[in-house]
């Protein structure tokens, strides 16, 4: 064993005790329902699931890579994609928490035996839509009919109620149409219609937001799995530790840096405190944080992976994909906003180690950057790959995800540490289905939700709603979309929590005059931070659960961690710069050098504490100071600046007038 490895296996070892640390497994069960699958005893059934697993992703690289027999019309691939989801859903998850976890209830057969009808029929019947222009006969409308009560079905299943009831709702929205009062009145649809728009065309269940599960978000998560399997979580476990892990609060640092690195590829919040969290938490517990801070700086690392480019949990590719825009113009917007969100968490867990006196772990303990480069540094490849491939290469995003996975399995190949056997491979192409299926099917109840919104005008109407609430104020109507998403977006993954908000309060603001590019990250931001915000915040819940922390205090501890994160997205509405978007050097430089001075304040005013402890007068004055640097005029540049300066003065007279007294003493 060399030395990196045993600093990598004793460090955890040594801090975290089994009193301590609650079960990964267990807290996925509670806070996330796709991981409550069935576990068959039954050996031919394992075979067959496995095997249907490895089908679902085998299919999907094929498709990816080209492959002339495979391509065909998206509402083909669509539905293939949704009778796979649906078939592992129904066969992988039971119906109820009490229900069989050993073995595939009666009627879950019926239901596995209709969602593979459903490709099947679409094949079939696919020249008949053609000819009559989708309007559907009865049959289509029974074959539709099902196709929506197994989607709403099996999504109660994997995500909870939430999202089913919104879509009942939504359905009851477009058959009643004409009973709801002022703008939100419409004309109202017979069945036949909805059904036939949501279930044999391209705008419902076999629309975009399965068009993009179909597409990136199951690549990514296959991609995802590969570099799980071959060691990328180690490696970025342990480059965070090298780098930070004998710094002051040197644990909760890792735990920003490691859950950020990883969140950015998983695309799973609660999937990413367990993995990291496991051992973070422990860690930081043990060098003096309390149990909320601990868990708090894990949920709000984690969910902020999300929001960090390059993959940003294949966000990036679902933002580019409805938007219509090149990937590269993503990343550049994304990039200094994620980095001022970490900046802030940063900042924060410094000064509260500093003012509390939070030692950092044995350097002599922690394992070194050659020495981790060496075993493991080759795991970079793959994403300095993906990364040429999508700006430079001119490749498709699907066929550069195939060819990074492809590249991945081979440079894992390099390092024995690396090395994955051809079942290791199998196994990581199983756990990619597996984790597919919750986000796809969320996509195919989203795809009942964007439906009715393009039948009925609905989201238009919410836009209209909101900008006259806001009385045509930018900041009103900014306030109302955020509470809007993060409504939306509560108990939701990631990706279905962003195609719902930014197809209902995105054109809010487009109709204010704000780029569509601004407009949807600022839903999306929002929508990220439904997980950390009470009373649904399952990031900051599971962190909690492996914490012991107090869950609803680890969620408000989370949302102070995460304050600069909420404030960002102000910044950059009414700073494009932020975005890097039509931005000369010389302003960027500005701009970003404020937004940090900002992000610092706002932790000053949090924490009460810069160059030493704050009293109340400072904290109002490093707040104020904050919220004027949001604003990118130069004048409120120049106040906010002239507030950091009073209080690095203060502060500075207080510890020379407290010096001599000190030594008069």
């Amino acid at each position: 064993m060399t030395d990196l490895e045993k600093n990598t296996v004793e460090t955890p070892a040594e801090a975290v005790t089994p009193e301590e640390s609650a079960s990964g497994a267990e807290i996925m069960e509670k806070f996330e329902k796709e991981s409550r699958t069935r576990i068959f005893d039954a050996k031919w059934l394992k075979t067959v699931i496995y095997v249907l697993c490895l089908v679902f992703t085998l299919y999907h690289l094929a498709y990816a890579s080209g492959i002339r027999l495979l391509q065909m019309v998206n509402i083909k691939h669509h539905a293939i994609h949704v009778g796979m989801i649906l078939v592992l859903g129904f066969a992988l998850y039971p119906a109820f928490k009490k229900s069989s976890r050993k073995k595939i209830a009666w009627y879950d057969w019926i239901f596995i035996a209709l969602s593979a009808a459903m490709p099947i029929y679409v094949f079939i019947r696919y020249p008949t839509f053609i000819s009559t222009g989708f309007e559907g006969e009865t049959v289509d409308i029974i074959f539709g009919t099902v196709l929506i009560i197994l989607v709403l079905i099996c999504s109660r299943r994997l995500s909870g109620w939430a999202l089913p009831i919104l879509s009942v709702i939504f359905l009851i929205y477009a058959l009643f149409g004409r009973s709801f009062p002022g703008i939100f009145m419409h004309r109202g649809y017979i069945w036949h219609r909805i059904v036939t728009y949501l279930t044999t065309d391209i705008y419902g269940i076999y629309g975009t937001s399965i068009k993009v599960s179909a597409t990136y978000i199951v690549l990514f998560i296959i991609f995802g799995e590969v570099m799980n399997k071959c060691g990328m979580g180690q490696f970025f476990n342990d480059i965070a530790n090298a780098l930070a892990g004998h710094t002051k609060g040197g644990p909760a640092k890792v735990a920003v840096l490691a859950s950020g690195f990883l969140g950015s590829i998983n695309g799973s919040a609660v999937a990413n405190v367990v993995t990291t969290g496991t051992f973070t938490i422990p860690l930081m517990k043990k060098t003096g944080y309390s149990k909320e801070f601990a868990g708090a700086v894990e949920a709000t690392a984690s969910v902020g992976g999300q929001l960090l480019p390059p993959i940003m949990g294949a966000a990036a590719f679902v933002m580019a994909e409805t938007l219509g825009v090149k990937y590269g113009l993503i990343i550049k917007a994304a990039v200094i906003p994620a980095l001022i969100y970490y900046l802030g968490i940063i900042i924060q867990v410094q000064m509260r180690a500093t003012k509390d006196h939070l030692n950092g772990l044995p350097k002599e303990l922690m394992p070194k950057v050659g020495k981790v480069m060496k075993e493991r540094g080759h795991l970079l490849i793959p994403i300095i790959f993906l990364l040429y491939m999508l700006i430079f290469s001119g490749v498709t995003v699907i066929r550069s995800a195939f060819w990074t996975i492809i590249v991945t399995i081979v440079v894992a190949e390099l390092r024995p540490i690396s090395r994955m056997s051809l079942k290791d491979i199998c196994d990581a192409f199983v756990a990619g289905a597996k984790s597919t299926v919750s986000v796809a099917m969320a996509c195919a109840c989203v795809g009942i939700i964007v439906g009715v919104c393009g039948m009925t005008g609905f989201a238009l109407n919410v836009a209209h709603a909101i900008i006259s609430i806001g009385e045509h104020s930018l900041l009103l109507t900014l306030l109302f979309t955020m509470v809007t998403c993060m409504i939306l977006g509560m108990g939701l993954p990631s990706i279905p929590s962003y195609l719902i908000t930014a197809t209902i309060a995105a054109p809010a603001l487009v109709e204010l005059g704000q780029p569509e590019i601004a407009a949807h990250m600022f839903c999306f931001y929002f929508a990220m931070f439904a997980n950390l915000t009470p009373p649904v915040a399952l990031a900051s819940f599971a962190a909690a659960g492996l914490s012991g922390g107090s869950p609803m205090k680890t969620g408000w501890q989370s949302v102070r961690l995460a304050l600069a994160g909420f404030i960002v997205p102000f910044m950059f509405v009414y700073n494009k710069a932020l975005l890097l978007e039509g931005v000369t050097l010389i302003t960027g430089v500005q701009v970003v050098i404020t937004a940090c001075a900002g992000v610092v304040l706002i932790a000053a005013a949090v924490e009460g504490y810069l160059l030493g402890r704050m009293n109340i007068v400072l904290r109002v004055i490093a707040g104020v100071g904050a919220f004027l640097l949001i604003d990118s005029r130069l004048v409120t540049d120049i106040a906010g600046v002239v507030c950091l300066a009073v209080i690095l003065l203060s502060q500075k007279f207080i510890f020379n007038k407290q010096k001599p007294e000190a030594k008069a003493a």
